[in-house]
């Protein structure tokens, strides 16, 4: 490592040049506006039958405003303390209802005005839904009688939906459990204001907390305060009337999950003491079982503060982890333990073991299986059939298996082991169907089984259904799509026996709409008519092109060019290569393509596509696989494979005829930002870049990043030869940092960004920061998203079409 330059990069931090900019939002050209302040279509949300179908509407952005509301971030959550919500939920502004059948859509009437719409559920027996809507000063919760499309307001605004699942039916669907602000909660207290009476202290016994960077953590004893009574609710259930009553009394409850039969309730609730260094997934936790009426049955599970675990991405606590309810069964707690210790380098035959208790939870449990590798799921199917998964990140291997849970002493039946990101020889997902306690379990119909897969091939993609034997492991092939010019997303089954499916269909003219697919009488009938809000675009040209890395490795991207470009003349031009490094343990695996020319061409804010109608090539998603076979890890050799693919991209392009190679552009966001910084410092193959949110100092991430799992002790080598800051003094083109404010990501704290920038403004190079206030990781605002794109555009002209 060389010291030397470490030495004279502090000294250029330490000045702390700086250059600001007052500047207010600025908006992009006419032809890229129209394409994003758009009028969104709904989502789509089916009841299990497929009989009725929800549509639920929503702005396509927030605002400024609504970034700026109080916000306060305490343990790995964000709230609004005024409104006690996640600061930063998605809201809806309607909700209407589809009969499957008629395809008649109606309207909800009694919907609240200026709806903020969030926590939708469905009733168990699907014939309503309950919803919460956020107000000025707090959350209510509503529900609307499908069948009448009536909407009730039930509670005022009285709600804490701070811990999410904020209520859940009980199984008559006549009341709902719901999560209420205590009465006592005290004041919270302004930690700008608030007068210290002591420092913070931290404690290291010598045991070992290789913990990632997260962030939002508590800081203080104030944050503890405040984060306690944000965290604290009275559990109260709600009629349908109206009608509340208490159920339990105040605590800081995290979730609540019904048994199948809706008898009893499995609630879990955070404990002190707390933590500054992880976030209160990890705080102690207590689960007890209680009937629905409220009566303690159980105190089912105690989870330790979990700060320290065994290193690596396979580490797990010991203990009872995975709770679940037995689908199958009407209730029948499922958890898991690990038999390693938790610790991946132990070497055992049985990594994990899976056990059940049946109510009322007080007999000894019972294994129903150990798993090979760390456990994953279960699909539950009836008394003799039920299906397991074991994976190993290290090997990228998944193992899938059929096993009787009424007969332990039989044996197991493995169906495959696979790479899972060999997505060409993936089986599919196993079909499930709601059972009699609302549960989704296998569809299983004269010991056949069914699988759904997304079909890629090196030939294309065609998605299809299989039916398989459960006995001899045979597969039938039921239907599989033929289209070549759009995608048919085999949404879910409606009644594979007829032959019925729900699917949705798209072209990259095409908004994707709904339809149902009766694959044994060859019709199809159309759900929705959404319109495409992208027509201003429709005749640009779209293709995925395939070419090879200097290593012969197959690489693949979706080019993109205007409209009118001439195919004959050929003019050379200005290209966008967007991209975002994937690791892989295998080459097969990392040469395969699940880039599809048929998908919807669908401009959302991060997108370079808007850059098609300024006169841009743009090779969007283009392959960047990091290959690490054997004992080799995939980083060791980062830098090499990253310029090898960048260099590919161009080349295949350029080899087309389509592109001027001397003016190309490259960007990212997140670890496709740290991507485009390390090209620019390690090639000369681009004319500027774009780094939107990224990290690029990995000794501020010590203990692995992305799918390093390595730390900074074990590979120094590597965590400095991946890190742009290292290199700052070799970038010699422009770079564009845009980095939110609020960056909740862990890892990709805004000190990298800003850090990063003083590296490179002292040694000279030409760069230019822009933060965003009020953004986390991902863009939310519409002034925000407009001026990120019109910032974009001003350097994609500057420092690439018009490269001097």
């Amino acid at each position: 490592m060389n010291q030397l330059k470490i030495a004279v990069i502090a000294l250029f931090l330490a000045s702390t040049i700086n250059a600001q900019e007052a500047i207010t939002y600025q908006k992009p050209p006419q032809e890229i506006l129209q394409l994003i302040d758009i009028e969104r279509a709904p989502s789509v949300i089916a009841d299990s039958k497929k009989q009725k179908m929800l549509l639920i509407y929503r702005d396509q952005y927030k605002s400024i405003a609504e970034l700026s509301e109080k916000e306060l971030r305490l343990a790995g959550l964000r709230i609004n303390p005024k409104t006690n919500i996640g600061s930063r939920t998605t809201y809806y502004n309607n909700i209407r209802l589809m009969d499957v059948n008629t395809q008649q859509v109606m309207d909800l009437k009694g919907l609240p005005e200026q709806a903020r719409i969030a926590n939708i559920i469905w009733s168990n027996d699907e014939s309503k839904i309950a919803f919460t809507h956020t107000t000025e000063t707090g959350v209510q919760l509503w529900y609307a009688d499908l069948t009448t499309q009536q909407v009730k307001r039930l509670t005022d605004a009285s709600l804490n939906a701070n811990m999410r699942s904020v209520a859940q039916w009980f199984n008559n669907d006549k009341a709902l459990l719901v999560k209420f602000l205590p009465k006592d909660r005290k004041p919270l207290i302004n930690s700008d204001d608030a007068v210290p009476v002591g420092p913070t202290v931290s404690n290291s016994d010598g045991s070992k907390a290789q913990n990632r960077t997260y962030q939002d953590l508590l800081k203080n004893p104030n944050d503890e305060f405040n984060f306690e009574q944000l965290a604290h609710a009275e559990l109260m259930e709600v009629s349908l009337k109206g009608k509340i009553k208490a159920w339990q009394p105040s605590a800081m409850y995290s979730s609540i999950d019904f048994s199948p039969d809706g008898k009893y309730v499995a609630v879990t609730q955070i404990k002190r003491p707390f933590s500054y260094l992880v976030p209160y997934r990890r705080f102690p936790q207590q689960t007890d079982i209680f009937k629905a009426n409220g009566k303690l049955v159980s105190n089912f599970n105690q989870v330790p503060l979990t700060e320290e675990i065994p290193k690596g991405f396979m580490a797990e606590r010991t203990g009872k982890r995975s709770l679940q309810w037995r689908a199958d069964q009407p209730a029948t707690m499922v958890y898991a333990e690990a038999l390693d210790g938790g610790d991946p380098e132990n070497q055992v035959a049985f990594r994990d073991e899976v056990f059940q208790v049946k109510a009322p939870f007080d007999g000894q449990p019972e294994s129903l299986f150990k798993t090979k590798d760390r456990f994953f799921r279960v699909t539950w199917g009836n008394q003799s059939t039920a299906i397991f998964y074991d994976y190993w990140w290290n090997t990228r291997q998944i193992r899938t298996t059929l096993f009787d849970p009424s007969n332990l002493d039989q044996a197991v039946n493995e169906l495959s082991v696979r790479n899972y990101q060999d997505v060409y020889s993936d089986p599919g997902n196993f079909v499930t169907q709601r059972n009699e306690y609302g549960a989704d379990v296998l569809l299983i119909e004269d010991n056949q089984a069914y699988l759904m897969g997304d079909g890629y091939t090196d030939e294309g993609q065609f998605p299809f259904i299989d039916q398989i034997n459960l006995a001899t492991h045979e597969k039938t092939r039921l239907y599989q799509s033929t289209y070549t010019d759009r995608i048919e997303d085999l949404n879910d089954a409606i009644d594979l026996g007829a032959g019925k499916v729900l699917v949705r269909i798209e072209s990259p003219t095409e908004f994707p709409n709904y339809y149902i697919r009766d694959f044994k009488q060859n019709t199809l009938t159309q759900l929705t008519e959404f319109d495409n809000p992208f027509a201003s675009i429709a005749g640009i040209h779209k293709e995925v092109i395939k070419y090879q890395r200097d290593d012969g490795l197959e690489l693949s991207g979706v080019l993109y060019l205007p409209a009118d470009y001439d195919f004959e003349q050929k003019p050379k031009l200005p290209m966008i290569m967007w991209a975002y490094p994937t690791e892989f343990k295998d080459k097969n695996s990392a040469s395969q393509n699940t880039n599809n020319p048929n998908e919807f061409t669908y401009p959302y804010y991060g997108s370079m596509i808007y850059w098609v109608t300024q006169g841009y090539a743009i090779l969007d998603d283009a392959s960047f696989p990091i290959v690490g076979e054997g004992d080799e890890q995939p980083n060791d050799t980062f830098i090499k494979q990253l310029v090898a693919n960048g260099r590919a991209a161009i080349d295949a392009v350029d080899d087309l005829g389509y592109i001027d190679r001397n003016r190309v552009g490259v960007g990212g966001h997140s670890y496709g930002a740290f991507m485009a910084a390390n090209l620019l410092s390690h090639s000369d193959d681009f004319a500027a870049g774009i780094a939107r949110s990224g990290a690029y100092n990995r000794t501020l991430t010590p203990f692995g990043f992305q799918a390093e799992e390595r730390n900074y002790w074990e590979a120094p080598e590597v965590y400095y030869n991946m890190s742009p800051f290292m290199h700052a003094d070799t970038m010699n083109q422009p770079l564009l940092l845009i980095h939110g404010e609020a960056d909740n990501n862990s890892g990709t704290y805004p000190l990298q960004t800003e850090r990063y920038f003083n590296a490179l403004k002292g040694l000279g190079a030409t760069a230019r920061m822009v933060m965003l206030p009020k953004e986390s990781h991902g863009y939310r605002a519409l002034e925000s998203i407009l001026h990120v794109i019109w910032e974009q555009h001003e350097w994609l002209e500057k420092y690439v079409k018009n490269k001097q």
